[in-house]
Order: structure tokens, then sequence, then C-alpha cells
């Protein structure tokens, strides 16, 4: 012990503990000023785009608001992508080197077109951050109090007083105002691949199974011969009898008394539409019970038909399609703004709201009807969310 503490007072018989002491402080300031001049020059638009594939990226962010606009103020790479506090930097700049990784390593993202194919992972890597962080880099240069509301549309200024009372994240729905939004389809679409997948190893042996997609519907077992309606996505049936590959069902749903009834919907006054019929199958319809819906005064009658289909994309639980539903409202209404809760519209009023939209999104009337009858089953008159 003796020995040791010789050493720490008196470490060197030739230069003094000033010294070395003063040696020291040197080495540690040389140090500091050299990290930050490296996080200096690895915080400028040149580093960003001169090491990896964001050239595509920084000609997007040129054609935005953030790099020209009236007042002269620009954004730059790193104010939105870095945060301000040293650990937060440090910790953007370790996950910054996957991007370096992926570039000369696994030659993942080491073209345009590689780096279109990941543009949806690398989004929702940066948007995840951005949520935990609660959008500190946005909210260093728009803060919710320096707010005039009175300079903003109506729209906007209702917006931003909602999200300002609930201190909400700015990339929740902000999403692609300086970059082009990747194709949100991705996960979704590879979500009901899986669903066929699951409803393919299941073989439709459950009495009671739901739809994937929409399905014809034949009044014999013959599925070559002529369709006689349609099963319309999200629908339950009630398995009869099975031959084959084909499937003899009981369809239960509501109709309009008055008028031609070939449009079955779940509820009665509401238009979520269960399955259209037609020839033979509305033929052999059987009323079941008859109601008059007190707002409209319009008369329904509950009824059952019985139709035969074939067994493909035909699962045993509804809940994997709200699932795969909620993953595409998630990808779609989400992607540019806060989409509304299901339960925020009634059953009948999420059909003018999904359409007011439509001119935003790119989805097929198939995945379009599943995407409504999600909404529709809930909303507000239909239990909410949770409700199915």
């Amino acid at each position: 012990m003796k020995r040791l503490w010789q050493m720490l007072t008196k470490p060197s018989s030739k230069y003094s503990i000033l010294a070395l002491v003063f040696v020291g402080i040197v080495i540690t300031l040389v140090g500091i000023f050299a990290v930050h001049k490296g996080f200096e020059h690895a915080s400028t638009n040149e580093f960003c785009i001169g090491c990896h594939t964001m050239q595509q990226n920084f000609d997007e962010y040129k054609e935005s608001v953030h790099f020209k606009n009236a007042s002269g103020v620009r954004a730059d790479c790193v104010d939105c992508h870095q945060p301000k506090d040293l650990v937060g930097m440090v910790q953007t700049k370790l996950m910054a080197s996957k991007d370096v990784y992926n570039q000369f390593i696994t030659k993942k993202i080491d073209t345009p077109e590689k780096f279109e194919e990941h543009r949806l992972e690398l989004a929702q890597m940066v948007w995840d951050r951005m949520k935990k962080q609660n959008s500190s880099t946005c909210k260093s240069c728009h803060n919710y109090s320096a707010m005039d509301h009175a300079k903003q549309s109506p729209e906007a200024a209702a917006a931003m007083t909602d999200a300002a009372a609930k201190d909400m994240n700015c990339i929740e729905c902000h999403k692609g105002i300086a970059h082009e939004l990747p194709n949100m389809a991705g996960g979704f679409q590879k979500d009901y691949q899986n669903l066929q997948a699951e409803a393919t190893s299941q073989g439709a042996t459950a009495d009671k199974l739901y739809s994937l997609g929409e399905k014809d519907m034949f009044a014999t077992d013959d599925a070559n011969g002529k369709s006689e309606g349609k099963l319309l996505p999200a629908s339950e049936v009630t398995v009869l009898e099975r031959k084959g590959d084909m499937l003899k069902v009981e369809v239960n749903g509501w109709l309009e008394k008055a008028g031609k009834g070939r449009v079955m919907t779940e509820y009665m006054g509401k238009r979520v539409f269960k399955a259209t019929i037609r020839g033979d199958i509305k033929a052999n319809e059987k009323i079941v019970k008859e109601e008059t819906d007190p707002t409209t005064d319009i008369v329904w009658q509950n009824v059952t038909v019985q139709a035969w289909i074939t067994k493909a994309d035909m699962i045993d639980s509804i809940q994997p399609i709200w699932n795969y539903a909620e993953e595409m409202y998630g990808s779609t209404c989400n992607a540019c703004h806060a989409a509304p809760a299901p339960g925020h519209f009634t059953a009948n009023g999420w059909i003018a709201s999904l359409k007011a939209m439509s001119a935003y999104y790119r989805l097929s009337k198939t995945e379009e009807r599943t995407l409504l009858k999600y909404l529709q089953n809930h909303g507000s008159d239909t239990g909410g969310a949770g409700a199915h």
C-alpha cells in the first residue's frame, strides 16, 4: 500500500505532479475539442448525404418547405433527426451507423432501388424514434405555446389546439412533410397473405367461418355454375354441409322489406353490408323476424339464406381480420394525419367519412370494403372499439 501511495503521489522522478496534471488537462481538452468538431462535422448535410444512400432523400428534402421558404429559415438534416442533448445525440449517431453498415457491408440499401424497397422499414424506425422522444426535435422549433391560432386556418387552429392540449407527437400528424411517404401497403398486404395461409392450414373445418374477401355464392355445389350472389369481406356464415372443396352455408342478415331486398346487412338500419343475393338464393330466404326502425320508420326483416361457396379464404375467427384491418387503417389513414378512433363515427357515418378520404389512399375495392367493415363494426353505435 505504501508503494502504491508513493507511485500515486510521486509518479515520476523526472516530472512533477503539477506537470503531469497539466498534461492530463491538455489531453482532455484536446479530446473534448476533437469530439466536438467530430460531431460538428458529422452533423452537416454534406456528411449525411456523403457516406450512405441519402442523396434521394436529400433531393426530396430540397423540395420541401423545410429547405426553402418565404422566411428563409432552414431546418437541416440534424435539426429534425438529431436531438440536442448529448445522450440523444450519441444514440442517434450510433443508430445511424446501421445505415453505413447496410450501405457497405450487407448492401441492403446501396442502390436507390434497394433503398426504395426498404423505405417503409426505415421510415418506421425514424417515426418510432420520434415518438419515443415526443417529437423533441420538431418542438425545438415549433412550440405549441408560441402558436398564434388566429393566423392559422380554422381547420389548422382546431387541430393544433387539440394537439397542444394533449401534447401530441408532431409525427403523428405530419409524416411525409420532408420526404416522400413509403408505400404503406407493404405491411398489411403481407398480413393478408398470412391470413390466407392460416385459412388454408385450418381447412375451413369450423362450424362458424368468416370470409377474408369477396366470394361468389352459388345455388348448387358447382363452383363453375352461375353466381347468384356475393358474400362480402369479414362476414360470418354457419356451415351446414361439406362436399369436396364446397361448403353449404347459412347467411343471417337484415333486408329492407320494401324494394327488391337484395342487400343483406349486419344490423337493422345500419348499412354494414354482409352479402348480396338474387335468383335461386334469394328465393330460398326465410324470415326470422320483422322489426321497424324507430329512427326512420323503415320496416326491416331478419332473414336467413342458404348458399354454396368454396372453402378457400374462410377463417374460423373474426379477430385476425380485425387485426389486419386495424393495421390497414394505421398504414393508410394514419399515414399523413392522426386518424379518428373507429368509435368517433356511427356505422353509417363512416361511409361518407371514408369516401371523403378515398382520393388520398390506394386500396383495392376488397381492401376498402374490409376497412369500412372494420370501422363500422367498431363505430359509436355498434359498441365502439373492442366490442367485436
